[in-house]
C-alpha cells in the first residue's frame, strides 16, 4: 500500500473501508480491529509519507445512547460493542499517527446498492413484505450521495478535527424512516410493524439515540446538509 501512496501521490485519501457487520463482530472481534483500527492507521501512515489530506468515516456508535438530545464533539465518547469501540480506536490511532486525519463520524447511511436496513427497506416495501422496525431507537438518516460530497469538501478544507455528518434536521426512529418511505411512494402503511429495540435480543449492543449535531462545519464555511426527508424523497426517486 504504501508503494502505492508514494507511486502516485495523492493529494487526498478518504478511507470508505470498515468491518460493518455490528452482530458479527462480537465474535470477530480480531478480524473487525484490523479493518476499523489497524487498517486505518496503515492509511494514515501512508497519507502522511506523501503529506496528503486523510479523512476517515467514524460513526454514532461510538456513543453509548444515554444522551436524549444530540451528540456534539463536546460529549465523551462510551462505546458499548466491539464494532463501536473499534471504530473509537480507529480515531485515536488516525490522529495520532498522523495529525493531519479529519475523523468523520456519521449514520443511518443508506444510499443505492446499499445492503443495510435502510438501503433495502424501500424494496420490500415496495415488494409488499411486511417488515419489523425498531420504534424506540433515534438517530439522524444520512443519504450515502450528500455523504460522499462532504467528505470531498473536508478532504480539500484540509482542516483536522472531528466532524459529524448527517442530513439536517430532528433525526427520526427506524419506524418514522420506514413510515416516511410508505408516505412517499404510496406503500402500505400496515406492512410496518412497530418493535421496541428491546425485543429483538441482537448480539450486539446499539445506542438507544445517536442523533448528531456537528459544532463547527457552519464555523468552516460548510453549511449543512439539505434535511433528511428531503434527501429520502430523491433517493426514492
Amino acid at each position: 500500500m504504501a508503494e502505492t501512496f508514494l507511486r502516485e501521490k495523492f493529494d487526498g485519501v478518504i478511507n470508505c473501508a470498515a468491518y460493518t457487520n455490528v452482530d458479527g463482530a462480537e465474535s470477530n472481534e480480531e478480524v473487525c480491529y484490523r479493518a476499523n483500527a489497524v487498517g486505518v492507521e496503515n492509511l494514515a501512515v501512508a497519507a502522511k509519507k506523501i503529506d496528503a489530506a486523510f479523512v476517515t468515516i467514524s460513526t454514532d456508535y461510538v456513543f453509548d445512547g444515554a444522551n436524549e438530545n444530540f451528540y456534539t464533539q463536546r460529549d465523551t465518547p462510551n462505546p458499548q460493542g466491539v464494532y463501536a469501540k473499534s471504530k473509537l480506536e480507529g480515531e485515536i490511532r488516525a490522529r495520532n499517527a498522523y495529525a493531519r486525519s479529519i475523523v468523520v463520524r456519521s449514520g443511518w447511511i443508506y444510499g443505492a446498492d446499499g445492503t443495510n436496513f435502510l438501503s433495502v427497506m424501500p424494496q420490500l416495501l415496495a415488494d409488499g413484505k411486511t417488515i419489523k422496525v425498531i420504534g424506540d431507537s433515534y438517530g439522524t438518516p444520512t443519504f450515502a450521495g450528500d455523504l460522499a460530497k462532504r467528505l470531498r469538501e473536508l478532504a480539500a478544507l484540509d482542516l483536522p478535527n472531528v466532524y459529524h455528518v448527517t442530513n439536517a434536521g430532528d433525526g427520526t426512529s427506524y419506524e418514522g424512516f420506514a413510515r416516511k418511505v410508505a408516505a412517499l411512494k404510496g406503500f402500505d402503511q400496515k406492512l410496518i410493524e412497530s418493535v421496541s429495540v428491546h425485543d429483538l435480543k441482537r448480539p450486539a449492543p446499539r445506542p438507544v439515540n445517536s442523533k448528531l449535531a456537528c459544532l463547527f462545519s457552519q464555523k468552516f464555511g460548510l453549511a449543512p446538509l439539505r434535511n433528511w426527508e428531503q434527501a429520502l424523497s430523491d433517493f426514492l426517486e
